[in-house]
């Protein structure tokens, strides 16, 4: 069966999505170079998406490796950084076909993770992370703060975006552990759907000490706030042991 990540970050997803904040990426970067040096550093992106934060990686000074499972977000992250010296490689999370300890940095990040139906694809995309950082390297995962996504969850809203009119519902499920967004293009009635895990930030500790990482530092918000319940956020940066 296709799951819905296979079908969605593809052309429609740039259609509707074709201006990511590239300011964001960039105070992004800037946080963990504060905390991470980055200067001929090797990084991997993972689910890499159009390259926002790989480009920014690039001029802190970092040989990146940018992955994602989608050719369409990968094919713009090529025409972003043109002849910058990046791979992009296509791949499954799930399946990194990287030697252990090859990265010094590996990055997750704006909520591109959580997209399972079982935990424990989520707990071996975290061990297959762990396993590709040298020792002492760092993990960094920008996430969902669930408790601000429960709180502020607008249940449906309609858009125009270029010629398309969207409607968009919103929902968590009964058993409280996902947040579902279904986008349909009411024009043309088609219709996609986004399902991401609600982890807490204890949750995603936990899961990361599983995998073998130590959480070092925990922020809020792409400037360095602290890790509130109602933070944007939940940014956690974890080290190999």
């Amino acid at each position: 069966m296709t799951e819905w990540f296979e079908q969605w970050f593809g052309e429609e997803y740039l259609h509707l999505y074709p201006h990511r904040d590239d300011e964001d990426a960039a105070d992004l970067a800037a946080l963990i170079a504060r905390h991470v040096p980055l200067e001929g550093r090797r990084v991997l992106d993972l689910a890499c998406g159009p390259g926002r934060h790989a480009a920014q990686f690039q001029a802190h000074g970092a040989d990146v490796v940018g992955f994602d499972l989608s050719m369409p977000l990968l094919s713009l992250a090529k025409h972003r950084n043109g002849k910058a010296r990046q791979a992009l490689v296509r791949g499954d999370m799930r399946c990194l076909p990287f030697r252990n300890g090859a990265f010094d940095v590996v990055v997750n990040l704006f909520t591109s993770f959580g997209y399972f139906a079982d935990d424990e694809q989520h707990n071996l995309v975290l061990r297959r992370a762990a396993a590709a950082l040298r020792a002492g390297g760092c993990f960094v995962l920008d996430y969902l703060n669930a408790s601000t996504v429960r709180a502020s969850l607008v249940p449906h809203e309609e858009k125009q975006v270029g010629e398309r009119r969207v409607a968009v519902e919103r929902r968590i499920t009964d058993d409280d552990r996902y947040v579902v967004k279904e986008i349909q293009l009411t024009d043309q009635g088609r219709s996609f759907v986004e399902r991401v895990r609600l982890f807490t930030p204890s949750d995603l500790q936990h899961m990361l000490e599983a995998a073998g990482l130590a959480v070092r530092h925990r922020f809020g918000d792409y400037s360095g706030a602290d890790l509130t319940p109602r933070s944007p956020r939940a940014i956690l940066f974890a080290v190999s042991t």
